[in-house]
């Protein structure tokens, strides 16, 4: 456990990689692509540590981990794995049969070093996930807690169907023919013409026309999107490029006469995929181009390689849920730390924000 600067750039990449694409539980977020950038443009001054685990000399699990005091708003000292808003998974990278040593050091390591924090919080956690599976079962054996305290249900495709048995169980027959109209009548206003790349051709183009694209609408507007501040901006840029250096990203989006009119990328680190961003022409809002594009993102059902496609997008999203009609459950979990006396107000802790929770449902 050291702060990030001082070990990020002596893990090598090869390695990085390597455990990214044989973990069990994928998370492209905290692939060395997306966490490095991420770490540099949110945690400039380095307070964020990484918790690694090495066998044999080899990269085994990475974590990023940090000390915090707003809890939900209250302030409550805890040890947090370290997220930012555009880090829609919390599953750390862990190597195939270590998940119980990278879990068991970990937290031996915040029993010794909490530094007041009254318990670990895990945010983004996957209950499908190896993580969630390991903390619960290394709980019920010490007698720590493990509490999730609240619970998502994000949109998600499970493999099973075909893309068009999927659209005839998710949406209604005289709905689809509604959006084959709408499509018919953006062919007609012109050259549409829809794309898919898993390459790195173009892609400074393609990246500078989705922020383009996404400022345009509502998003910049409101000053929220990715292009509103150099941070986030430069966060897609270096995101985009790495995960296309490494195969893990695939780029869709429909031109009509040469303009972009809805684009999305998807990070692909199989057996899951996560939708990463989208955004859609407004003025062309009423021929929904952004749903026609999800359409097309239905071939990953076809993908032998991908078993879930999480859409990464907040429960209850108009234009998602309409499409992806399956769920992943997602989970915000507090772990036990520090002796007796600690464990125990930590669980009550937990226990009153779970209580919380419930009543905000």
């Amino acid at each position: 456990m050291r702060p990030w600067r001082e070990v990020i750039d002596t893990i090598p990449e090869a390695a990085w990689h390597e455990l990214a694409c044989t973990a069990p539980t994928p998370n492209p977020f905290c692939e060395r692509w997306f966490l490095k950038p991420s770490l540099e443009q949110f945690d400039p001054q380095g307070p964020v540590c990484l918790a690694t685990l090495a066998v044999g000399g080899k990269l085994a699990g990475i974590m990023p981990i940090r000390y915090g005091t707003n809890y939900h708003g209250r302030f409550v000292p805890h040890l947090a794995n370290w997220l930012h808003a555009n880090s829609f998974c919390g599953e750390p990278l862990v190597a195939e049969g270590y998940s119980h040593v990278f879990w068991e050091y970990l937290l031996d390591w915040c029993d010794r070093n909490h530094r007041a924090s009254l318990f670990l919080h895990l945010a983004n956690l996957p209950t499908d996930g190896t993580a969630f599976r390991t903390l619960r079962e290394l709980a019920a054996r010490s007698g720590r807690c493990f509490r999730p305290v609240k619970t998502v249900h994000r949109a998600a495709l499970c493999k099973g169907l075909s893309p068009q048995e999927h659209m005839n169980a998710a949406m209604e027959k005289k709905r689809r023919k509604e959006l084959s109209r709408k499509r018919r009548r953006l062919e007609e206003a012109g050259e549409l013409v829809f794309s898919r790349q898993t390459d790195t051709d173009a892609l400074e183009d393609w990246i500078e026309s989705f922020l383009a694209l996404e400022r345009a609408g509502w998003k910049g507007a409101r000053g929220s999107s990715l292009s509103s501040a150099p941070e986030t901006a430069a966060l897609f840029r270096e995101g985009l490029d790495g995960a296309a250096r490494y195969g893990r990203l695939e780029r869709l989006a429909f031109h009509l006469d040469g303009k972009p009119i809805a684009m999305l990328c998807t990070f692909v680190t199989p057996p899951i995929s996560f939708g990463f961003k989208t955004a859609f022409d407004e003025n062309h809002a009423k021929l929904s181009p952004g749903l026609l594009l999800q359409v097309e993102n239905l071939a990953m059902l076809e993908r032998g390689d991908i078993d879930v496609s999480d859409s990464c997008a907040a429960p209850g999203h108009p234009m998602i849920e309409q499409i992806w009609s399956d769920r992943r459950e997602i989970a915000m979990v507090t772990v036990g730390i520090g002796g007796k006396l600690r464990r125990s107000i930590g669980a009550v802790l937990s226990a009153i924000e779970l209580r919380r929770e419930e009543k905000r449902q």
